[in-house]
This record gives structure tokens, C-alpha cells and sequence, in this order.
């Protein structure tokens, strides 16, 4: 900083560090808000879910399908076996 600078020029240099200054403190709340970032995780967490388990037109994948109608026959086959 040189001494000789105009009250205009120091004005601008301040309102420039406290613009750097608010965005760090934003940075900083965004960090620490363990709601927002649990609420985050959470979104993506069913995005993925919804990408893996549907086709684009979102219509459930059709190995899903087979893959729980099988499990639905072997529990079945297992409930009627224990009871004969």
C-alpha cells in the first residue's frame, strides 16, 4: 500500500477485502452447516438410486424386475416347503 493513495482509492480497496471477506465466511457457514450438506448427500444418495434402478424413461430397469420376481418365487418355494 503507498501512502499517497486518494480516499476514492482506499474506499475501493476496502469494499474489494470485504467482498473477499464476506465470500470467505460464506465459505466457511457452507462448511459448517452439516444440515444443509446431510440434506445434500442425502439428494444424491437418491438420484444415484434412481439412475441405477430406472432406464431413462424412467421405467424400472427390467433386470430389477426379473431379479425380484425371482426372489418373490424363491421365498415362496421356501414358505411352502417349510409348511408341508
Amino acid at each position: 500500500m503507498s501512502q499517497n493513495q486518494s480516499p476514492e482509492e482506499l474506499e475501493s480497496q476496502i469494499d474489494e477485502q470485504r467482498e473477499q471477506l464476506a465470500g470467505t465466511i460464506d465459505a466457511l457457514a457452507a462448511k459448517l452447516d452439516v444440515k444443509a450438506q446431510a440434506q445434500a448427500k442425502v439428494t444424491e444418495a437418491k438420484e444415484t438410486a434412481r439412475d441405477r434402478t430406472t432406464t431413462p424413461e424412467g421405467k424400472p430397469r427390467p433386470e430389477l424386475v426379473a431379479a425380484a420376481a425371482g426372489l418373490v418365487v424363491v421365498v415362496a418355494a421356501l414358505v411352502w416347503w417349510r409348511r408341508r
